[in-house]
């Protein structure tokens, strides 16, 4: 009958561990160290300190640990025991790009099995030759579209913060092996591509966007790049195109009634005989329009907003632009001919070099505003007679 030892960490620690007896002191340590996944010693010890060293002093049922107190031995495991290996942490570091990522085994694992990734790190040993000097794992990869990717395995939603170009994750969900991540990366590159955020949106789908939706639905394109767009004609009430790119577009004609234009870019654009009644463009950026016999004049007394606008080189030729408020906005250079600016709020618009010949200020605010180099031929109503004079 072969012979049963208990071995313990010390006799300060349990539990303890009942190992049959082989025929060499070495297999019995290399059992006793796999299991306690310890390396730090190459002998056992009584109780009292004694050292056991000979498989042939070792009786039935004896009681030894592998040191005595919690003083670890001095021996070099390595030396002891080469062919065991240590248990290793499950944390490891990834220089992805130049940049530190610190994560579990589990998570690189757990979520795919069958990416890259994953079979990678179920033998890390295979790949220490791609490690740097700290023992990090090399990856010449983009560190930007990495993180998503990091934090999908984490917890199996693909979040990409604005500004990262989803065909970026793509790229590189397909180089990882990461299928599920491919695929709802996918899915965000064309969503991108129908809400025209890398390319300018059509006037085809701006048509079937106002075709499929409510006749009082308010369309929200804020944010959208809209560059080039033929949207004349088009009815556009109420339609929310705030902080959105409308360079170089041809409005002529559409109906903006009660559109917010806030911090758009409108510059370049045509927006010749557009209804612009109660339109918010407040600190839009409209240089360089044409804006020719416009109407921003609502009776229902919705008054059309452009304080602080950028207008430098606007043609307003001919526009109704009765009880606008152009507060502290910039008119330079622009062409403001035979306008009708009754009860218009200017106080503090520059309106350097302009021409306003012909124009209405009945009532105008001019309170302040810069007129350096204004012309004011054939005015309807006298500047003399306007309510509020500089």
């Amino acid at each position: 009958m072969k012979k049963r030892v208990q071995v313990f960490m010390s006799p300060e620690e349990g539990p303890g561990k009942i190992f049959i007896v082989p025929k060499t002191m070495q297999e019995l340590l290399e059992s006793i160290a796999t299991y306690y996944h310890e390396l730090c010693f190459n002998k056992l010890y009584t109780r009292e300190g004694a050292v056991v060293d000979d498989i042939q002093q070792i009786r039935d049922n004896d009681v030894l640990y592998t040191r005595v107190g919690k003083k670890l031995p001095n021996e070099n495991p390595a030396e002891v025991f080469p062919q065991i290996k240590p248990k290793t942490s499950d944390w490891v570091t990834l220089n992805v790009g130049g940049k530190i990522f610190r994560t579990t085994r589990t998570t690189l694992v757990a979520r795919d099995p069958g990416s890259m990734l994953a079979k990678m790190f179920q033998q890390p040993e295979r790949w220490a030759n791609t490690t740097d000097e700290n023992g990090a794992f090399l990856f010449d990869r983009s560190p930007r579209y990495f993180q998503p990717l990091l934090d999908y395995m984490r917890h199996g939603k693909l979040i990409v913060d604005p500004g990262i170009n989803p065909k970026g994750v793509l790229e590189e969900a397909n180089f990882y092996g990461l299928i599920a991540a491919a695929e709802e990366a996918k899915i965000l590159v064309q969503e991108q591509q129908m809400l025209g955020y890398e390319e300018p949106l059509t006037r085809c789908i701006v048509i079937k966007a106002l075709l499929s939706s409510p006749g009082k639905c308010e369309l929200r394109f804020q944010g959208v790049n809209f560059s080039g767009a033929d949207l004349s004609l088009l009815d556009l009430r109420y339609v929310n195109f705030k902080l959105a790119t409308l360079t170089n577009c041809n409005l002529t004609q559409a109906n903006l009634y009660c559109c917010s234009l806030e911090r758009t870019n409108l510059s370049g654009s045509t927006l010749d005989g557009a209804n612009l009644q109660g339109v918010r463009m407040i600190c839009c950026n409209a240089e360089g329009c044409s804006m020719k016999g416009c109407n921003f004049d609502d009776p229902s007394g919705i008054k059309a907003n452009m304080e602080g606008a950028n207008m430098k080189g606007v043609n307003f030729e001919g526009s109704l632009l009765a009880g606008a408020n152009l507060r502290v906005a910039t008119l330079k250079n622009s062409n403001l001919k035979n306008c009708d600016l009754r009860g218009a709020i200017l106080a503090g618009t520059d309106l350097e070099d302009c021409d306003l010949s012909g124009c209405d200020l009945f009532e105008a605010n001019l309170r302040g505003c810069n007129v350096k180099g204004t012309k004011f031929e054939e005015m309807i109503t006298p500047l003399h007679m306007t309510q509020s004079v500089p």
